[in-house]
């Protein structure tokens, strides 16, 4: 249930409190007081889209929030687990709107978008009046609604199809890894025996990339090699080169070696310079007599790290995932080799399963039709009550064959359409497609009546609901609030004072001047603030005793009759 509404700086409100009661509660008030600026309060929090307009003149931004007392089993409240928002079963929903543009709404002091929050009020309040908010006029949940009149035996009948599409879905992966029919599986067998062959003749080894990608960077540098090596080697072999030098100094060391021992180990550690120096010349020989280039040799490192980087770019971007991949698709090379018969008797199982899903999906039809015709006859029943004695509502059943058991979904293969007609000798019309007035708002609370307990809403919200109705059918649109709203939450904009009367709470919508401005202000009503404000809907003014007596009967017969509903 809607359990408290706070609006500010939303049109004509600056500032206004509403705590509701969880049966009937009724707003009236002059026409122009601004009672569909609560409406309009109520659908914005709960995610229409946001006008400029709405915004207090003067003011830079709008706010409402929404304080909502919900079972922790709803289908909000599971929604909100969904989006990782705790909740017990208490939503508050806040949203701002400023003159800029910028709009913030939050649930449970959580940030979510527009779309998210639609997701979660759609199950909550179900708005019937000038702006839409409305759950049984959208086709996609009028399924879901009968399903739910229905009851638990077509609850079961689906369990039983989700188990069947789940085995289908089973029998269909393996009959994808069997590669499917003959002719399917003849080409996969090529594309694999394709790919064995070429990663296999390939004979890649460990360490093969990195080593032809050094001896590459060798002949991309070969000039520079040569030189470099060319002239280090001219530098150790050439007159008056390194050798030469060590030579000299060697012979220079000799002949005082034998003075000191100290000059002996000077010349020992040249002496092994020397030997050093030579043994590295003779390195530099070496390099530089390597050093030539192949033109062939070029080519075939070229055609080799060609050849893996192809292989990597198809098959795995390293050695191993290659050979992972290879060893892959072996062993479905060979499952698919020799496979006729597993496909053979998949196929047999896949067919029995579709035959087993289309007898479900038949059984669930009639379960719907049978109940789709008591529904239909209930509702019926309700409109004559409600002076609409000529109306015609139907389920319209598509038709369908074993064709169309592949486009078998958890709901079946049934797609309906709520049908209606007001008046003899018209066609019935999708409800969708249906005028609103007076015989669509008593046909909408005909359909609230047999739907308050099953469909999930925690509040209906009715604005002017009493187009185009008077005297008994009046009282008998009150009396159906009254029975609605002993399970359901009913917010009601009415002019009527049968309706006022049948409320469990009232609240005046006035406008006043202050400081020369003009405010919208509302407040809940005693007893005898209704017994008043139910002489003004009749007509009279509190100087009125016989209005007065006249509103207070209308009380005590409201109590009576909702007495008789306990």
């Amino acid at each position: 249930m809607l359990s408290k509404l706070t609006v500010k700086n939303v049109a004509l409100i600056e500032y206004a409190e509403i705590e509701f009661s969880d049966g009937l509660n009724v707003l009236s008030g002059e026409t122009g007081a601004g009672k569909s600026v609560i409406l309009d309060a109520l659908n914005f929090v709960l995610g229409a889209k946001a006008d400029k307009a709405m915004i207090r003149h003067g003011e830079n931004e709008c706010m409402v929030k929404a304080e909502f007392l919900l079972p922790e089993d709803s289908k909000a409240v599971n929604e909100l687990r969904e989006m990782d928002i705790d909740s017990d079963g208490e939503v508050i929903i806040s949203r701002r709107f400023s003159d800029s543009g910028k709009n913030s709404i939050k649930i449970n002091g959580n940030t979510v978008s527009a779309t998210m929050l639609r997701k979660v009020t759609d199950s909550v309040v179900d708005v019937h009046g000038q702006s839409e908010h409305f759950f049984l006029l959208k086709e996609s949940n009028q399924l879901k609604t009968l399903d739910a009149v229905v009851g638990q035996v077509l609850a079961e009948k689906k369990e039983g199809l989700a188990k069947l599409l789940s085995e289908k879905r089973a029998i269909q992966e393996q009959i994808a890894l069997l590669g499917g029919d003959e002719q399917e599986r003849g080409r996969t067998l090529d594309i694999l025996q394709f790919q064995i062959n070429e990663i296999e003749s390939a004979s890649l080894k460990d360490g093969e990339e990195e080593e032809l990608t050094a001896r590459r960077n060798k002949m991309n540098n070969l000039e520079r090699l040569i030189s470099s090596i060319r002239e280090a080697k001219e530098a150790f072999s050439s007159d008056g080169g390194v050798l030469d030098c060590l030579r000299q100094a060697k012979r220079s060391v000799a002949s005082i070696s034998s003075l000191g021992e100290e000059y002996e180990k000077a010349f020992e550690r040249m002496e092994n310079l020397s030997i050093e120096a030579e043994d590295l010349s003779e390195t530099l020989s070496d390099f530089a007599d390597e050093l030539y280039f192949d033109p062939n040799e070029a080519e075939e490192i070229e055609t080799r790290l060609e050849t893996i980087k192809a292989l990597k770019k198809k098959y795995g971007a390293t050695l191993e995932e290659i050979r992972s991949f290879l060893k892959t698709i072996r062993e479905k090379y060979d499952l698919l080799f020799d496979c006729d018969a597993k496909y053979a008797e998949l196929t047999d199982k896949f067919a029995n399963k579709e035959k087993d899903i289309f007898k479900v999906c038949q059984e669930i039809t009639e379960l719907r039709k049978a109940g789709a015709s008591e529904f239909c006859r209930s509702v019926s029943e309700e409109l004559k009550t409600l002076n609409i004695p000529r109306a015609q509502f139907s389920v319209s059943f598509n038709e369908y064959s074993f064709n169309d058991v592949s486009n078998v979904s958890l709901n079946g293969l049934d797609d309906i359409c709520f049908m209606f007609s007001a008046n003899a000798g018209e066609p019935q019309k999708p409800l969708g497609k249906i005028i609103s007035g007076g015989e669509m708002s008593r046909f909408m609370l005909a359909i609230k009546t047999r739907l308050s307990d099953v469909n999930g809403i925690s509040t209906y919200v009715f604005d002017e609901i009493d187009a185009g109705i008077s005297g008994k059918t009046a009282k008998v649109v009150g009396e159906k609030f009254a029975k609605i709203a002993r399970n359901t939450q009913i917010i009601a904009v009415s002019h009527l004072a049968q309706i006022a009367a049948m409320s469990d709470k009232e609240f005046l919508i006035e406008k006043r001047e202050e400081k020369e401005k003009t405010l919208t202000v509302i407040r809940a009503l005693n007893e005898e603030d209704q017994i008043g404000e139910i002489v003004r809907l009749l007509g009279g003014d509190e100087k009125d005793e016989y209005a007065k007596k006249h509103a207070e009967e209308l009380i005590r017969q409201a109590k009576e009759y909702k007495a008789s509903l306990v």
